[in-house]
Order: structure tokens, then C-alpha cells, then sequence
């Protein structure tokens, strides 16, 4: 979607076009009353083939309703040189002579006023905020984040994302970037300095969406400006296809990362990415991978940096570990496991454990001086505040395409403790340290969100849980914000799950 504009809307704006623009949003796009509901049920269909479905599009100079996929409305725009339309299902208007999302500030304006309204009949945007700041309180918590006071039925920066077309991969992980509280308060204290070209830069892009998250405005916000910079910078994503929201975030962190290198004010780097932009400092932890050869008993270590962890899965054609090695750590992070249910400390446990390398895979010792035999084994040599866990549900692979459904237990309050490289001694065969047995509390998490998806690998929906604030859990499901109990948090498939550290040491 272009933010410069385009020039072909002359054409348009002629005498009564926002009373006409007007219409066609209350009656086809936003549809607020049942009445209009029920209108647009009737009357959108494509006027060539008769579908419902296949991104409608309707001709904003004439009355022609045709499909975007099947390019009926293409061939409507060619014949009748009507080079304006306007997506039925997300508001969008689309040029045919600039073959891009166009944006127009007296359109916009138009939009927002008519989804408001709508919104507004249908009683969302009142249920859940009680609570909108003055200008003045707004820049007082824009220069003292970390002072402000939010109260049991506070509901500032809960605010749905509208979907532009199968992006609800990337609405997932923007609700779960803007209720990060370190990145939140980054953002909202105006941190960034920006040394690139205006209109290109990421950070200053996630900067406006943090003030309007945390504006206190409750109509949905319609991320365009957001997408067309992915899109730029993140070429593999660009595109109207469903996209992997794990792939999204890891492309996000990453031109983020790029693009706020100037913000660390030269401190010197405390991560073993030998970077202190904001990203690396949240995000980025220590893995360290030993090698022993089996001959010496040597040990080959190297610590490579992390964003994020992937995690096999019981069911997967990768080989699984038992579930519970020893009956006597039966209960770590307090999961159980006399249900049979796989735990995400299953999975660190695998992650964790020594693999033997076998004989195909021979690694040269520096010992020996010769090709031995080896054992592998993957620690934490650091953690990041944030931990991001990535459950690998997709499949792919030359003979296979699918997703794993297998439940995976997944704790509020989590102990990373057992899966240090200094607990590695108590790791040894199968032996793990109790969470409850340490005092050490800088490997606690808490758990903040859940990013799910729902359908399966061809056809599926992300949605997000958040967590507002203590025991407060909200539902994301793009434009539509509903409150969520912890149950149904911890009930869910959970495909990328977000913890955060529970203590910090400030410098």
C-alpha cells in the first residue's frame, strides 16, 4: 500500500464523492447496523461470475461489485477505464494505473469516521475501555513510562489491528512486540534517533505505532504504513499470501535491528552479538554448543547468538525423547506429567540434552588430531529479557507438508535454571535441578504471549493472548480485542510463546 498518494484521484473527487464514498463504506465495507448487514449479504456478489468470496472489489465510480483474484475487476477497470476500487472486506482503495493500495488523507478520514460508526453500533471499542488520557497525560507518560500508574480496568494500549489481506501473521506478532514492556517503554519515551531516509525507516515506523497504540483512541488501527515497509525491506514477504508469523517476526527483529544500530549511544555491548541497539538488548541471549570428542574427551565450545528458540515436537519425524526420564523429576516449572501431556520442559529437555553425533557426522579434534567420534550438546550461556519460544508445528520437507497438532503444556512462571550451561553437571544423564531448589531468581520468566494458529498449514489464522497487565489476559483476533481467562491462555496450541524476565538489573 503506498503512502505517497497517487495522482489518479481527479477522476473521483468530483461533485457529492464523499456522500458516495460515504454510502458505499456503510453499506458494503464497514456494514455497522443489522440492516446494512443484511444488505451487503444480499448485494455483494461479483457481477461476472457470481461469487462471494475472491477479495470483492467494488468500482468507486460506477455500481460494479467484481473479484480482485479472478481479476474480474481488473477487466471491469480496463473496459470502462474506472481505475478506482475499493476492497469490500479490509477498505482499501486500489489504483489500476498505479497497481498499488493507495492512500489519501481526505479518504482516510472518511474511512475511520464511518468505521467508528460502525464499530459503535455493533458496541465494540465500548466494553473494555474505561479510560481515555488527556493530551497532557499522554506526554506524561510519553516522558515518565516507567512511572505511570495502571489501574484493574485500565485498558490503554489494547487496540485491534485491521487485516489488509491474509496479514494476520504479521497483526499477530505487532500485538505481542507492543506489549513488550521494555520495548514499550523504549518507544514511548522517544528514544530512537534516526539516521536513514524519511519514509524508510522501521523504527520510526514501530515508534508511530507504539503513540497510537497507546493513544487511547479505541477504533482498530489499519497498519498500511507497517506492511508496505516489510514489504520493502523484507522482500521474501511481500505479498497478498498467507506468510509464517515466526518468519515475520525473525525478518522484523532483524531490519529493526539494522535499522536502530545508531540508538546504543556507544555503551559497550553486553550481548555476544557485540551490539547494544534496543532489539539486542531485549532479545538477544547466549547459546553455547559444546563438542567432546569421545576418544580425549576434549571439549570444543562455541556461543553463538539467539532470538528466538525452536523446539522439536512429540509427533514430528525428527526422534523425540522419552517424556520423563526419571521418576524423581516428575514435576519441573510445576508441570505435571502424570497426564501423559507433552511439557515446553519436555522440549527444553531434549533441547538440552547431549546427542551423539555418530559416525557419519566425525568431527576433527583439536586434541587428538584426527577424525573422532562426538557428542553435542546445546546450553544457555545467557538469556535474553525476552525469551521467545517457537514450537515447530510446520513439517517441511521433500516428502512431508504439515502441521503438528500436539498439545504442549506451556507454565505462567517459568525457571530456565535447568537449562544453563553452569547447571550443565546436574544435567548429565537425564538429571535435572528442581526449579524450586535455587534462590538464583535472574532465570525466572513470566509468561506475556501466546501467538496461536488456528486451520491448518494451507489454510489457517493467527490470533494472539496478551497479557495486560497481572492475571489481566486479552485476546487478539486482528480487528477485534475480546478479554481471555487464563485458561484459555494456557488451554491453547501455542505455536510462539513469549516470556519476559521477572527481575532486572538496571544499569
Amino acid at each position: 500500500m503506498s503512502p505517497a498518494g497517487c495522482s489518479h484521484l481527479n477522476s473521483f473527487k468530483v461533485e457529492n464523492w464523499r456522500q458516495n464514498l460515504r454510502v458505499i463504506y456503510q453499506c458494503f465495507v464497514w456494514s455497522g447496523s443489522a440492516e446494512t448487514r443484511k444488505h451487503k449479504a444480499k448485494s455483494c456478489i461479483c457481477h461476472m461470475c457470481g461469487a462471494h468470496l475472491n477479495r470483492l472489489h467494488s468500482c468507486l465510480h460506477c455500481v460494479f461489485f467484481g473479484c480482485f483474484t479472478k481479476k474480474h475487476i481488473h477487466e471491469h477497470a480496463k473496459t470502462k477505464r474506472h481505475n478506482l476500487a475499493i476492497d469490500l472486506l479490509y477498505g482499501g482503495i486500489y489504483c489500476f494505473v498505479c497497481q498499488d493500495y493507495i492512500y489519501d488523507k481526505d479518504m482516510e478520514q472518511i474511512a475511520k469516521e464511518e468505521q467508528r460508526k460502525a464499530w459503535k453500533l455493533q458496541g465494540f471499542g465500548e466494553k473494555y475501555s474505561t479510560w481515555e488520557p488527556t493530551k497532557r497525560e499522554l506526554e506524561l507518560l510519553r516522558h515518565n513510562p516507567k512511572r505511570r500508574k495502571i489501574t484493574a480496568n485500565c485498558t490503554i494500549g489494547l487496540r485491534g489491528l485491521i487485516n489488509l489481506g491474509n496479514t494476520c501473521f504479521m497483526n499477530c506478532i505487532v500485538q505481542a512486540l507492543t506489549h513488550t514492556p521494555l520495548l514499550r517503554d523504549f518507544f514511548l519515551s522517544d528514544r530512537h534517533k534516526c539516521e536513514m531516509q524519511a519514509n524508510s525507516c522501521l523504527v520510526c515506523e514501530m515508534s508511530q505505532l507504539f503513540q497510537e497504540f497507546y493513544s487511547g483512541h479505541r477504533s482498530p488501527h489499519i497498519p498500511f504504513r507497517l506492511l508496505h515497509l516489510v514489504w520493502t525491506h523484507a522482500r521474501h514477504l511481500a505479498g497478498y499470501e498467507q506468510q509464517d508469523a515466526h518468519e515475520f517476526l525473525i525478518a522484523a527483529l532483524d531490519v529493526l535491528h539494522r535499522h536502530c544500530k545508531g540508538d546504543d549511544n556507544g555503551k559497550k555491548a553486553n550481548n555476544p552479538n557485540h551490539c547494544n541497539c534496543i532489539i539486542d538488548q531485549i532479545f538477544t541471549g547466549g547459546l553455547q554448543s559444546d563438542v567432546t570428542c569421545q576418544v580425549c574427551h576434549g571439549v570444543s565450545t562455541t556461543i553463538d547468538p539467539f532470538w528466538d528458540i525452536s523446539l522439536d515436537l512429540p509427533g514430528s519425524s525428527t526422534p523425540f525423547w522419552p517424556l520423563s526420564p526419571g521418576s524423581d523429576v516428575n514435576v519441573i516449572n510445576g508441570e505435571s506429567h502424570s497426564s501423559g501431556a507433552t511439557t515446553l520442559t519436555d522440549c527444553l529437555r531434549r533441547f538440552t540434552r547431549p546427542e551423539h553425533l555418530g559416525s557419519s557426522a566425525k568431527i576433527k579434534c583439536s586434541g587428538c588430531h584426527s577424525y573422532q567420534e562426538s557428542t553435542k550438546q546445546l546450553t544457555m550461556k545467557r538469556l535474553p529479557i525476552v525469551a521467545c519460544f517457537h514450537l515447530k508445528r510446520f513439517e517441511h520437507s521433500a516428502k512431508l507438508r504439515r502441521k503438528i497438532t500436539t498439545y504442549v503444556s506451556f507454565p505462567l512462571e517459568l525457571d530456565m535454571t535447568p537449562f544453563m550451561a553452569s547447571s550443565k553437571e546436574s544435567r548429565m544423564n537425564g538429571q535435572y535441578q528442581q526449579a524450586g531448589d535455587t534462590l538464583n531468581n535472574d532465570n525466572k520468566y513470566s509468561l506475556f504471549a501466546v501467538v496461536n494458529h488456528q486451520g491448518t498449514l494451507e489454510s489457517g489464522h493467527y490470533t494472539t493472548f496478551i497479557r495486560q497487565h497481572k492475571d489481566q489476559w486479552f485476546k487478539c483476533d486482528d480487528a477485534i480485542i475480546t478479554k481471555a481467562s487464563i485458561k484459555d491462555v494456557l488451554d491453547s496450541e501455542g505455536y510462539l510463546l513469549f516470556y519476559h524476565k521477572q527481575f532486572l538489573e538496571y544499569e
